[in-house]
């Protein structure tokens, strides 16, 4: 008798101290897991495009997927959540015409540069002076204004940009967040401002060290087909006729055509005390395209939750399917991006987690329910987890928390994960003590300067309040045998990020996406079965929107 008191007081001990973990391990099929990725990366799919053939199929394939796993509708009783886009194709023979007094320069599209356009129609027109505006940012918050002038300066005029942060300085090294790119470094803030300021066009200037990546990757990136949440009638948001994208190398020609060095005026543009540069430049841009309206679903089921007070909130689990479809041909003739890591491996470690939340007795499911979203178009520019934080199927104030997932590991387990924006709200909590059953370490953002919190679905749920993480694995291996496999990883973004090498293999492991997933799993488990809901540190950009969310 007293042995099982003893026991039982030790089993309530251990869980009042969290030390007692549930491990879903078992639950998880490691042979669906590659069959579904490797289902959803084949060509069949052709690498998942918006609209097309393939992109419906792939949508169709997950939406069974979750109904056999026992996971019901999340938009009534649809599985979609329909979007409606318009799609542009750039006339790739386009030319980017410069001219001054020291004459005339074409420059050529994709090699030189690369323009899409916000109206939103097939032929664009404009010719328009050439600005130089710094880092193009408008930040009272850090006394920064690189719009000194009339609002004449700009309007109706092309501005040439530098994208990421002013760098912070001796004197203030917490400068835009210091090494943390802010949102005001981010292409997308460069284009909005542009276009509160009645901009006719943007040229933003890439560099390798400021994006992080080739230009390979821009070029495969509007090489094809990009789209845009389609606007309707009544929408009065401010837009930019022409958003382009020049090489550095393209970007000092342009300049040097009226006299002005690149990296003069980038070192200007560090100083609170830059002004903008007019160059006398005039540049003209007739861009064609074809276009056509399609539309594409997010995909949408729910798992409600055990307890009749709290089954009205939800945790969202989010992995986009799309991809880049067929594009330009890579130099093996391969057109089809087929997007094995980013994201087929994302969309089959949430499918496994619904799985296993699906298949639970309603007694044994977590207290909030579980919304499982797989958006549309995040390759171009976030658009499907951008249009459902506009049109929530969960109202906001209901919605506890976002887990994104964009790239899982299949290289080998590890026992260290990153937990992207989880710091700064109060669901770092429930992450750390996950981590702590299982021995794993978090860690912070290996390269705040790149950003790569505003560059995934999770984004646009922190824009409007809701506890956002972007989960992924680390790079501490248990077993670093596999040389081919490391290997892989470490060449990603050099080599297969955006590229039509992207593809799966055999030998990618099952047990770490497992790993992952179950992970992923046990600490919104966690957030689902709090007491109250996360909520944004006071100090946080983000928690502004999420106090407002609750008015």
């Amino acid at each position: 008798m007293m042995k099982r008191i003893f026991v039982a007081l030790s089993i309530a001990s251990m869980l009042a101290i969290g030390v007692f973990a549930q491990d879903y391990t078992s639950k998880f099929s490691e042979a669906k897991m590659r069959e579904r990725v490797k289902t959803l990366s084949s060509n069949a799919f052709e690498g998942r495009g918006p609209g097309t053939p393939g992109g419906q199929k792939a949508a169709k394939y997950i939406a069974d997927q979750m109904r056999l796993a026992g996971v019901q509708p999340g938009n009534g009783k649809s599985y979609f959540q329909q979007i409606n886009f318009i799609a542009l194709k750039a006339d790739p023979n386009t030319k980017l015409q410069v001219s001054g007094k020291n004459g005339e320069k074409d420059y050529r599209f994709l090699d030189d540069f690369v323009a899409s356009t916000g109206e939103q129609k097939a032929l664009t027109k404009t010719k328009a002076e050439l600005v130089f505006v710094g880092y193009g940012i408008d930040a009272p918050l850090y006394n920064w204004n690189d719009y000194k002038g009339s609002t004449n300066d700009f309007r109706g005029k092309y501005l040439m940009i530098l994208v990421n942060d002013p760098p912070a300085t001796k004197d203030e090294p917490n400068l835009f967040g210091g090494d943390a790119l802010t949102y005001f470094g981010r292409w997308t803030y460069k284009y909005e401002e542009a276009a509160r300021r009645g901009a006719a066009g943007v040229i933003l200037v890439h560099t390798d060290r400021s994006a992080g990546y080739g230009w390979n990757v821009i070029r495969s990136s509007n090489g094809s087909w990009r789209y845009e949440i389609l606007r309707s009638k009544n929408d009065k948001t401010p837009f930019l006729g022409v958003r382009a994208w020049a090489t550095e190398g393209a970007a000092e020609n342009i300049l040097e055509q009226a006299g002005l060095n690149l990296k003069d005026l980038a070192k200007a543009a560090e100083s609170r005390d830059f002004k903008p540069v007019k160059t006398g430049l005039t540049v003209s841009l007739d861009l064609q395209s074809e276009a056509k309206h399609i539309a594409s679903p997010n995909i949408v089921g729910k798992i409600t939750g055990s307890d009749p007070k709290l089954r009205d909130q939800y945790v969202v689990y989010t992995a986009h399917y799309d991809h880049l479809g067929i594009g330009e041909p890579d130099k093996n003739g391969d057109k089809i991006y087929n997007g094995a890591y980013d994201n087929a491996s994302g969309v089959s470690a949430v499918l496994g987690i619904a799985e296993v939340l699906g298949k639970m007795p309603i007694k044994e499911r977590p207290k909030r329910s579980i919304l499982i979203l797989f958006p549309a178009a995040e390759e171009q520019g976030l658009l499907g987890a951008e249009y459902y934080s506009r049109h929530p199927l969960v109202p906001l104030a209901k919605t506890a928390a976002n887990i994104n997932l964009d790239g899982v590991n299949f290289v080998g387990k590890v026992d260290d994960f990153i937990a992207l924006g989880a710091n700064r709200s109060s669901m770092i909590d429930q992450i750390e003590a996950a981590a702590k059953e299982r021995k794993f370490t978090i860690k912070d953002d290996p390269d705040p300067g790149q950003g790569f919190f505003f560059r995934s679905d999770h984004f646009p749920f922190a824009k409007v309040g809701v506890p956002a993480v972007n989960f992924s694995h680390g790079d501490h291996f248990i077993d670093s045998s596999n040389k081919d496999a490391t290997k892989f990883l470490s060449d990603y973004t050099e080599k297969y990020y955006h590229q039509a090498g992207d593809e799966y293999h055999d030998w990618w492991d099952m047990s770490a996406m497992v790993q992952e997933a179950e992970f992923a799993l046990a600490f919104g488990i966690k957030i689902a079965n709090a007491p109250t809901m996360p909520r944004y540190k006071d100090t946080d950009e983000f928690s502004a929107p999420d106090k407002k969310r609750f008015k």
